[in-house]
């Protein structure tokens, strides 16, 4: 969650918990650390309603997935297309899993 600090505010800077994410006049300054490599490569077991929305956003995915397999020509954009939800879902999954 972005913490907003008065005096960096006034200079356009907006940090976040996080030491490794600090954006400077809305440019994106990403240093990645050990520690998020060992958040993103670690087994997250689901806690809570993790479960149920991991399956929400599949459940999605699939649908919209569907739509497009459905109304879209066989082609190499179809395929990109379904291949992008895809990622969206995993993405979003990881979301979940690594950032609670």
């Amino acid at each position: 969650m972005p913490i907003w600090n008065e005096e960096l505010q006034k200079w356009g800077y907006l940090y976040y918990e996080e030491v490794s994410h600090l954006t400077w006049l809305g440019v994106n300054r990403n240093m990645i650390t050990d520690l998020d490599l060992d958040n993103w490569f670690q087994y997250h077991a689901p806690t809570g309603t993790q479960q149920d929305r991991y399956v929400a956003i599949r459940n999605a995915g699939k649908n919209l997935a569907k739509v497009i397999l459905d109304s879209t020509p066989s082609s190499a954009d179809q395929t990109a297309a379904i291949r992008k939800v895809r990622e969206a879902v995993m993405t979003a999954n990881a979301a979940i899993a690594c950032g609670e």
